[in-house]
């Protein structure tokens, strides 16, 4: 491995990059206690039509990173620090009013819980058509047949009868898909979706992701996917950023990082999930501890305590971000053998 090459250097499309993100650093303060940073230092580049995933467990900086990316965090008691870079703007720099006129238009986003992100007296049409009065300035009457069609598009069957009902009266999976029209609205050329398929059964997530892929196909949106189950990954994303503690510790292609992941960390997530080629009755290889169980990134490695592969100078150091020769970048001073990778 060598670290000569910095951070944002990761093998691209020979387009240049709809967002840049470097050096993005988000720190929690409240009265009387310690800072807290939830994220450490993340960069990462997305292409339009590329799919981008943000991974790791609950608690690892995933969601912070998106909502500092919309200018969605509190303006009291937290920073946030670094670039975001879309199109030769930085997001970070702009304030409140032209980051309302952005999002929406050229930014938009799902969120985790439909049943919480749409307002409940509010029905599905009149939420679906205010984005397009708001940007594009259409009047409500005009933008009733767009949002109608929104709506066949993302799969809600009966949209005429849909418009005019409220969240509660729709299933998890058609709220979900209500806000997917939402995002679509103005047509943008960034996507975010943050755990998009969390708490629907297995129809509707197979359902929900083969509808943003598609989605990334046809139009050639750029879209960032954030999330902790590897399965969304492997069938969705083009390049896969592995978070832990706020940091990037690997990044890479899937089909590479899937085929042979190097760090710890990595290589724990994929044991721990159940494989159906798993003779019956065995056991998974859980991760011990949990994610609060970690060392300061700024005198070590954070994921020390839970790894199996700690040496003494990962907890007196901090790993550096180097590449190796696949192009696949990585934070630890004692990877995952490949050999390890192939008996597991």
């Amino acid at each position: 491995m060598s670290a000569t090459m910095s951070l944002k250097d990761d093998a691209t499309p020979s387009t240049g990059p709809l967002l840049s993100v470097e050096d993005l650093r988000v720190t929690f303060q409240r009265h009387g206690e310690k800072p807290f940073t939830a994220v450490d230092g993340v960069s990462f580049d997305v292409h339009p039509g590329q799919t981008v995933g943000l991974v790791g467990e609950s608690g690892c900086g995933k969601s912070v990173t998106s909502l500092a990316l919309m200018g969605l965090l509190p303006k009291r008691g937290n920073r946030v620090e670094g670039r975001a870079t879309y199109e030769g703007t930085d997001l970070l720099s702009l304030s409140d009013k032209e980051m309302r006129d952005r999002r929406g238009r050229d930014i938009a986003m799902i969120f985790q819980d439909p049943l919480s992100s749409l307002n409940p007296v509010v029905s599905i049409g009149i939420q679906v058509t205010e984005v397009m009065e708001r940007h594009q300035g259409m009047s409500r009457k005009d933008a009733m047949p767009r949002a109608r069609d929104l709506l066949e598009r993302v799969g809600i069957p009966d949209p005429n009868a849909r418009l005019k009902n409220y969240p509660h009266q729709l299933s998890g999976g058609m709220r979900q898909r209500a806000l997917i029209a939402m995002a679509l609205a103005c047509e943008p050329r960034l996507l975010i979706a943050d755990e998009p398929t969390t708490a629907l059964d297995v129809t509707i997530q197979a359902q929900i992701l083969a509808l943003l892929k598609e989605l990334v196909q046809d139009t050639g949106t750029a879209l960032i996917m954030i999330t902790h189950d590897l399965g969304v990954v492997a069938g969705l994303c083009d390049e896969v950023n592995v978070l832990y503690a706020g940091r990037i510790v690997e990044r890479g292609d899937r089909h590479r990082l899937f085929a042979r992941p190097r760090h710890p960390y990595t290589h724990g997530l994929l044991s721990s999930i159940p494989r159906l080629d798993s003779p019956r009755g065995e056991k998974l290889t859980p991760i011990t501890g949990s994610v609060s169980d970690n060392l300061p990134w700024t005198s070590a490695c954070a994921f020390a305590p839970r790894c199996s592969h700690a040496l003494d100078v990962c907890r007196q150091e901090s790993p550096p971000w180097e590449w190796e020769s696949d192009g696949r970048g990585l934070r630890c001073f004692n990877p995952v053998d490949p050999e390890e990778v192939r008996r597991g």
